[in-house]
C-alpha cells in the first residue's frame, strides 16, 4: 500500500479515535439535561426544551460514538442468518 494511503487512513484512525472519546461524554451532559428537566418540574417550573435537547445530545452520542466503537471492536453485532449460510 502507499504511503499516502497508510497516512491517510493512520489520520482518519487518529482523528476517529478522538471524537469518540470526546462523545463519550456526551451522555453526561443529556444526563445534566434530563435533571434539569426533572427538578424544573418538581418546582412546576417546566422547561419545554430539555427534552428536545435531550433527544438531539443522545442522536449525537450515537452518531459520533458508533464509528468509535466499530473501531474498538466494542459494538455489539447480531448474527442472525450469516452464521447459518
Amino acid at each position: 500500500m502507499p504511503d499516502v494511503i497508510k497516512s491517510y487512513v493512520r489520520f482518519v484512525d487518529t482523528f476517529n479515535r478522538r471524537v469518540g472519546i470526546v462523545a463519550m461524554y456526551l451522555i453526561f451532559a443529556m444526563f445534566a439535561i434530563l435533571l434539569y428537566s426533572s427538578l424544573s418540574k418538581a418546582f412546576r417550573l417546566p422547561a419545554n426544551w430539555t427534552l428536545e435537547s435531550a433527544q438531539f445530545t443522545m442522536a449525537a452520542y450515537y452518531m459520533l460514538g458508533g464509528a468509535f466503537a466499530m473501531q474498538t471492536g466494542d459494538h455489539v453485532r447480531m448474527d442472525l442468518f450469516y452464521g447459518t449460510w
